[in-house]
């Protein structure tokens, strides 16, 4: 059997509420602004043509 587990006390809950809080994201749609851009793949290896992936040897 396993022990009980302690219960939170009004503290400790009120503490952790308040770091949900400040740590969870909050919609931008309020705001106005522009969504951000979204991410491209530019400049990765998997983006140039065939050709110049290959690595030759000498």
């Amino acid at each position: 059997m396993r022990p009980a587990e302690p219960e939170a006390n009004d503290e400790e809950v009120a503490a952790i509420v308040a770091a949900v809080e400040v740590v969870w994201p909050r919609p931008s749609a309020a705001t106005g602004s522009p969504p951000p851009p979204r991410w491209r793949f530019s400049g990765r290896w998997w983006s140039k043509p065939v050709p110049e992936r290959r690595e030759r040897p000498w």
